[in-house]
């Protein structure tokens, strides 16, 4: 790929003359190796769903004992454990994304997807083999979730790239094109799992099918082989086809591929703090306390690492970037942005368990009294039909809520979809309620599944949104930086949720974790309306 000299997009002759055409084709490769990271990142909630079916078929296989004094869990307490490995991988991949925020300025973006997109072929390979044996131990399962991590962390230095290279008129367009069909992988994953997962792709690699009953076989394998092929295709055409701007002091790429491995080992220095208090038992430490302290601590440790572990060259540019921390409106935005994306990532990585603990078993009969046990509901919706709706919708309605931006105001659009996300929130918590006890459960799944889907249209519109109002409001310098941190942020929304939807299903008031979440989208409205939607408001946008 021939060496750009110059890169200014704001002139007009140079966008016409030369930047469009290398701007579009850096976005083209960049949302197919972005779809496949977040994929990958989020099949953990679809792998959770498959081994708990398995297991719950014959309880001999993937009978696991972890953490549990040797002892096989019991339905509810099994549910929850399954909900541990996408929260590990949503862990591990809002902690990647620190590193990545600073990434593109010190390793270059072609260096940077094509080494991320190389990574993320070690979780595929590893859950393919792994799962084939059913005696895997679980903390096998927990390590390659967090590799998985590689591909959540592959965002923030994604959009902070794609930021680069095209103008400001353009940004909400072009940063909704790259995060929403990138997103997309969500979706396009959760469609093709159910099917990959039913025939023996891979012949004799792919190793033997598990008997799930009713006749039925599965190769929940395929669920992480299928992705090789494809990444391997992906990372020679960012190697070949992408480029690295002037304006990213990079070096030569074999010294820039290391500054990459450096910053990553960093960042996983923080998972792996992470992740180990995070399956400690904790005593009598509330749960939901635990959860967020963790979160916190993950942040400081990979913040701490990269300011004091990093050669001198590569920690001065950190150390310019991190400017942004002494800006608050960084800290607004944060919290602002989490609600979208947090929100999209979250409920799409517990999505698929959530509508089989809420809807795939009856807990309550007909006058109202505890079932001794609960059993499995004949009438339960075959979820794999409707997951990915929701994830799609989301997906790929975000260039809209970009090109609204564009148009109203990103702020202007950000407060009436908040208001529609909160109403949509308190409903499907209703709705979740009732069917946690009733007889009948499946009675209350259509609007359910319908306000789950206007709830994620709204996170896709919001994260256009919002992600359009942070060029605006920062400076070209720090939009880049604070674009990849906030994205970070957010992105905790992928462990977050469904730890405190396993704690509440646990508890049998899986409904209060959608009440609560909807009390913290009005903390957004608030903030939002004040600092950039309303009259005179501090920096109107």
């Amino acid at each position: 790929m021939k060496k750009i000299g110059q890169w200014d997009v704001e002139d007009e002759q140079f966008w016409e003359s030369t930047g469009k055409q290398v701007a579009y084709r850096n976005l083209w490769i960049s949302i197919p190796n972005l779809l496949c990271g977040f994929a990958i990142w989020l099949y953990w909630g679809m792998l959770a769903k498959f081994i708990q079916k398995i297991h719950f078929a014959n309880p001999e296989l993937f009978n696991f004992t972890f953490l549990n004094d040797g002892q096989p869990y019991e339905e509810k307490a099994y549910r929850a454990l399954m909900f541990t490995l996408p929260a590990v991988a949503g862990l591990a991949g809002a902690t990647l994304r620190i590193p990545n925020s600073f990434m593109i300025a010190i390793c270059g973006g072609r260096n940077v997807k094509f080494m991320t997109t190389v990574l993320l072929i070690l979780p595929a390979v590893g859950a393919g083999f792994a799962l084939q044996n059913p005696d895997t131990p679980f903390l096998s399962l927990v390590v390659l979730a967090a590799l998985s991590g590689v591909g959540g962390g592959a965002f923030a230095s994604s959009m902070s790239n794609i930021s680069f290279f095209f103008p400001k008129r353009m940004q909400g367009l072009s940063l909704g094109l790259n995060a929403g069909l990138g997103n997309a992988g969500v979706s396009v994953m959760q469609f093709l799992l159910p099917w990959v997962i039913t025939f023996g792709l891979f012949g004799a690699i792919g190793g033997d099918p598990y008997d799930i009953g009713g006749g039925k076989q599965m190769w929940v394998q395929n669920a992480g082989l299928v992705w090789v092929p494809v990444l391997i295709f992906l990372a020679v055409a960012a190697f070949l086809g992408m480029n690295n701007l002037p304006q990213h002091k990079c070096g030569p790429t074999p010294k820039a591929v290391g500054k990459y491995l450096w910053l990553m080992l960093l960042g996983y220095i923080g998972v792996a703090v992470g992740v180990v208090l995070l399956i400690a038992p904790w005593g009598g430490f509330p749960t939901l306390l635990k959860i967020f302290v963790v979160l916190v601590i993950a942040v400081l440790v990979t913040l701490s690492a990269m300011r004091y572990l990093t050669p001198k060259e590569t920690k001065e540019n950190l150390v310019h970037q991190f400017a942004i921390f002494r800006n608050k409106h960084n800290w607004i935005m944060t919290w602002i942005y989490t609600m979208t994306f947090g929100s999209f990532i979250g409920y799409a990585n517990a999505f698929p368990k959530l509508i089989d603990d809420v809807f795939g078993v009856i807990r309550f009969d007909a006058a109202g009294n505890e079932l001794a046990q609960a059993i499995a509901n004949p009438n339960a919706p075959v979820s794999s039909n409707y997951i990915w709706i929701g994830a799609g919708v989301g997906a790929l309605i975000r260039p809209l809520g970009g090109w609204m931006s564009d148009k109203w105001g990103g702020a202007r659009v950000t407060h009436w979809d908040t208001i529609i996300m909160i109403f949509a929130t308190i409903g499907a918590g209703y709705f979740v309620a009732q069917a946690s006890v009733s007889a009948e459960p499946d009675g209350y799944f259509v609007p359910f599944l319908l306000l789950f889907i206007l709830l994620f249209a709204t996170t896709g519109i919001g994260n256009g949104s919002t992600f359009r109002m942070i060029p605006i409001i920062f400076s070209k310098e720090q939009a880049g930086p604070v674009l990849g941190w906030t994205s970070a942020i957010a992105a905790y929304g992928a462990f977050l949720i469904p730890k405190i939807f396993a704690t509440q299903i646990k508890a049998g008031t899986p409904q209060y974790a959608l009440y609560g979440f909807a009390a913290y989208y009005l903390s957004c409205l608030v903030l939002n309306w004040w600092f950039y939607a309303r009259k005179n408001a501090e920096i109107p946008c």
